[in-house]
């Protein structure tokens, strides 16, 4: 079997070939950060406890409330221009690091202030300030945008998830020496200032130096012309998605409701990486068959869709009615409430499928300016809604306020705007379960 795939690896030409190294090698990432992620993430959860865990997933929530404006929406555009003019590295990389490192004490500044204005507690204010401080490490992240733009992804894996192995196991530490909260945020924010000097190591091993990095203002204009939309969208697309663990802790006391609501998240949200790897690859394809027939393309979106609403439905379903078995046997007794949360919270994942599927219609037909209206939509939404069932129903109310908010962005908004109905057509016709199985049969046969 090795043997073959080196076989077929030398008939690849040497760009290709370094694509599907670089894709290969961030795979690899996301397979490790996900699977010591989740062990680690159940063993401290357990240690902590839903009182103490929920106050921890507070901080952090809260922390990156303004985590965009430590990136500021720049990594695409630095990558395609470091790509498009390679002579102009130091000014671009300068320059950026620059913005970056203002962005990241900005997030630090109103993370710290809103938290010290609206929360009394001054264990929860120490959280925010230490787990915000990481942020600002976060400019080192430049480097990757550099690796990024020469296909050389292996060397930032490489630099960050041997930090991260050496942080995991720390962790594990704190917990064998029964350490505080307050150690656990150190440990958060320690990960991002170490994987930033072991970045800075596989930069200079590579023979580049970062004191050769200069920054310029006209520059930063450039960049930020380019990136304030994009900055925007992560600002929404944020509140759309997570604002919903900022309000529970904020408008609970008992913050164990969050550690329930969270340990569903993050059951729930275990195999998104699926539809993303699914439209990664897609994608590509579905653009270059538009180009050559617009029926064939109609035809393949449609089973595009059937394909994701169907993995959508076969990760649900086995989750939804085993939620109870699963939370007890990775969180234990003390989480229970969380199996309840799961069972209903795991139907909301349908935007990661489906949604993901309208972004690439969208994408391809140069649309994207619906995007920044869905997130826009759904976490004005969100908020509402929010609002109004965490106070009564706590974490139960967030799940239906997460569920109402998704389900009308991603299925209902499709039937109300011109430029969707083509989405609304494939959402509709791939809910008839037995077509779709089949359409999907007829293209692997």
């Amino acid at each position: 079997m090795l043997n073959k795939l080196a076989a077929v690896s030398k008939k690849l030409s040497p760009g290709l070939r370094q694509v599907v190294s670089n894709i290969s090698w961030l795979f690899a990432d996301k397979i490790l950060q996900m699977g010591m992620g989740l062990l680690v993430g159940v063993w401290v959860a357990r240690y902590l406890g839903p009182d103490k865990f929920g106050l921890l997933n507070y901080a952090i929530a809260f922390a990156s409330l303004f985590s965009p404006l430590a990136t500021l929406g720049l990594d695409g555009i630095v990558v395609r221009d470091l790509a498009r003019a390679r002579a102009s590295k130091e000014e671009t990389l300068g320059t950026t690091f620059t913005l970056k490192l203002i962005g990241g004490l900005l997030t630090v500044f109103l993370s710290v202030g809103t938290i010290y204005l609206s929360d009394k507690n001054p264990l929860t204010v120490i959280l925010v300030a230490i787990i915000s401080a990481g942020t600002i490490f976060q400019a080192f992240d430049t480097i990757v945008l550099w690796f990024r733009s020469q296909l050389e992804a292996k060397y930032t894996v490489i630099a960050k998830r041997t930090v991260y192995i050496c942080i995991s196991l720390v962790k594990i530490g704190l917990i064998l020496i029964q350490a505080d909260i307050i150690a656990f945020a150190i440990v958060i924010s320690a990960e991002t200032a170490f994987g930033a000097l072991g970045l800075v190591i596989a930069y200079q091993k590579r023979g580049n130096k970062i004191q050769v990095w200069r920054a310029n203002f006209n520059r930063a204009k450039e960049l930020l012309a380019d990136s304030w939309p994009l900055l925007l969208s992560g600002l929404t697309a944020y509140i759309y998605s997570k604002i919903d663990q900022v309000m529970l802790g904020s408008l609970l006391e008992k913050k164990s409701e969050l550690a329930f609501y969270s340990v569903a998240v993050r059951i729930s949200e275990i195999f998104d990486f699926l539809p993303m790897m699914l439209n990664t690859s897609v994608l590509p394809k579905l653009t270059e068959i538009k180009q050559k027939s617009q029926k064939d393309y109609q035809e393949k979106f449609q089973i595009y869709f059937d394909v994701m609403l169907l993995l959508w439905l076969a990760i649900t379903i086995p989750i939804s009615l085993g939620a109870s078995w699963i939370v007890n046997i990775m969180y234990g007794p003390a989480y229970a409430p969380s199996g309840g949360i799961l069972t209903i919270y795991v139907w909301a994942q349908i935007g990661s499928y489906l949604g993901l599927a309208r972004s690439a219609f969208l994408l391809i037909e140069g649309k994207q300016k619906w995007s920044l209206f869905f997130s826009v939509t759904g976490a004005t939404m969100n908020i509402i809604i929010n609002w109004l069932l965490i106070p009564r129903y706590g974490a139960l109310g967030a799940t239906i306020a997460t569920l109402i908010t998704y389900y009308s962005v991603t299925l209902v908004i499709n039937f109300f705007v011109p430029d969707l109905k083509p989405v609304g057509g494939w959402i509709l016709n791939s809910l008839n379960l037995y077509k779709a199985c089949m359409r999907v049969r007829g293209l692997v046969r």
